[in-house]
């Protein structure tokens, strides 16, 4: 009766072990695998030793039960605390196996040395085997040891519990039954049942409680979890590559996007496969070499995949590169749609931008004109200085040594028309007089040009353009400044004379020179010529000759077309 008990408890513990072999999982931690190993060693011990026929016999089986005696209070422990998120020190961890062994070693030597058993006697009393023993000085150790590792357990259940929210209370409880069992069972069950040992069936009520544990424990552990459901899901494709770029492995979803895939073998270079070389290869290259180049996007039959490169874990070591591959199509037809829509939503932004640029321009050309129109020229002169700034541009921007950007090209000719805008606030009776100014008619005469500067500035305030408005005030306010000192309205000189002033004094005088006013006929080409290269240093700028040299022939053509 009491062989069939222990044969039972060992085939409980072997058919709970089976079903733990069907549960497994790659996450769990090895401790309680260990712990169905040892049960089921220990309870093959028992069931041995009840059949034992001989001390010889009993011995060996006596031996197997020590296997789980010193190693599986041990053992539970380090499940202990591990469930309880608790780190146990390196350290210290080695010292408990090393303890464990010791006494291990020492329970092995009995019968032959008297350091666990100092005796050991052996009959059968009624079918039951009976071992007399007269316990040594490593068995007390033994004893101290067990317990030690039962309160260290519970008295890491305990803090948990008081301590640690993120860890189930169900676990907790789940863990604390099977450590208390045992050692009820160890230290108390001889005293209710001399002659049958509780140890086998305790130690199958905590396989049991550990199947429930282990059951329940991938619940808990979000990262498993996750990480399965995202394999298993069918959403994302996963492909691992090794640093040698060798193939590790797939799931469906990923042959499915890359078919390739199908024909590879792990362990092989994907340098062996086109589409592997000519497009994962690359992705991961980039991230090689910059772990900010973890994006990429790849497009088959009408879908476009996010393709997201990290690295491949085992713990906390780099071992390689993962792909995480998903179906972006929608999330990227949308943004093509927006910027389809910004497009479209830009283009009519900047017509109506231009538009109402164009209207302002006319506007400010329509003063210009106004003021010309009160003016004693024959008229154009807005027009034909215009021309003239845009020919002498066009030829410095020949050998470009100011360096013009196209930005200033486009402002200077943009802002010629507005150069006398200033006129407008000067009396007719002085803009309209036939013959020369007198001193005071003519220092109202050069208020203009600050004036100008001035409804310019008033003008364009408030534009987004703030370049241009800076250069048409620099055109207007500075165009009759002189290259040494002596022109007006601030007596600037040399290179104090903003470029654009000094481009368009050129162009003023020219003009003045070779149109015909109401006080004077038109110079001829050559007399316009011969002041224009007296002033060359004086009145303008020495460096721009070369430029109106270079621009004179169209000049000349221009206004040869204008008679």
């Amino acid at each position: 009766m009491i062989t069939t008990y222990y044969d039972i408890a060992l085939a409980l513990s072997l058919l709970l072990t089976l079903v733990y072999v069907f549960m497994w999982h790659k996450h769990f931690d090895v401790h309680i695998t260990l712990t169905f190993v040892l049960v089921s060693v220990t309870n093959l011990g028992w069931a041995m030793l009840s059949r034992a026929k001989t001390l010889e016999a009993a011995l060996i089986a006596n031996r197997l039960t020590y296997v789980g005696g010193c190693y599986l209070m041990m053992n539970i422990t380090f499940v202990v605390f591990s469930m309880c998120q608790i780190r146990l020190n390196r350290w210290l961890r080695v010292a408990m196996v090393l303890v464990s062994t010791a006494v291990f070693v020492a329970a092995m030597s009995m019968g032959q040395a008297d350091f666990f058993y100092k005796s050991i006697t052996f009959e059968r009393v009624d079918g039951t085997v009976v071992l007399t023993k007269e316990y040594g000085p490593v068995h007390g150790l033994f004893v101290a040891m067990t317990l030690i590792y039962f309160l260290m357990s519970v008295g890491a259940i305990v803090y948990c519990y008081i301590r640690r929210n993120q860890v189930s209370r169900k676990m907790l409880g789940l863990l604390f039954f099977p450590v208390v069992v045992c050692m009820v069972a160890f230290y108390g069950g001889r005293k209710l049942f001399p002659r049958v040992e509780l140890v086998p069936a305790a130690f199958d009520i905590a396989l049991a409680t550990c199947l429930v544990i282990v059951y329940r424990i991938c619940l808990y552990d979000i990262t498993d979890t996750a990480v399965d459901s995202l394999v298993q899901s069918g959403d994302t494709g996963l492909v691992s590559f090794d640093f040698g770029f060798h193939y590790l492995g797939s799931n469906e979803t990923a042959k499915v996007i890359f078919p390739n895939l199908n024909n590879l073998t792990v362990d092989r270079s994907i340098r062996r496969d086109k589409q592997m070389q000519d497009i994962v290869r690359p992705w991961l290259e980039a991230f090689r070499d910059d772990e900010g180049q973890d994006s990429h996007y790849y497009e088959r039959d009408d879908s476009i995949y996010l393709v997201k490169t990290t690295y491949l874990y085992d713990g906390s070591r780099k071992r390689g590169y993962e792909l995480f591959i998903t179906d972006d199509t929608e999330n990227q037809q949308h943004i093509a749609l927006m910027d389809r829509y910004n497009a479209q939503l830009e283009a009519e932004v900047a017509e109506k931008t231009a538009h109402i640029v164009e209207m302002h321009d006319k506007l400010v050309l329509g003063m210009a004109t106004m003021v010309e129109s009160r003016d004693n020229s024959t008229g154009g002169h807005i027009k034909r200085t215009s021309e003239g700034v845009r020919l002498l541009v066009e030829a410095i921007r020949e050998d470009n040594v100011f360096e013009l950007t196209d930005e200033f090209c486009r402002a200077v000719v943009k802002a010629a028309p507005m150069h006398d805008l200033g006129k407008i606030a000067v009396d007719d009776a002085i803009l309209r007089k036939p013959g020369r100014f007198t001193p005071e008619e003519f220092d109202k005469m050069k208020s203009h040009a600050a004036e100008g500067a001035r409804i310019v500035r008033e003008i364009l305030a408030g534009t987004d353009d703030t370049y241009f408005q800076q250069i048409a005030e620099n055109v207007a306010h500075y165009h009759h400044e002189r290259w040494d000192g002596s022109g007006y309205p601030e007596g600037l000189k040399g290179d104090e004379i903003p470029l654009e002033a000094r481009i368009m004094a050129v162009a003023d005088v020219y003009d003045a020179l070779v149109s015909k006013r109401v006080y004077k006929e038109s110079m001829s080409f050559e007399q316009a010529h011969g002041i224009i290269m007296d002033g060359m240093g004086r009145h303008f700028d020495k460096r721009l000759e070369a430029y109106y040299l270079a621009a004179k022939p169209k000049l000349e053509a221009y206004y040869s077309s204008l008679a």
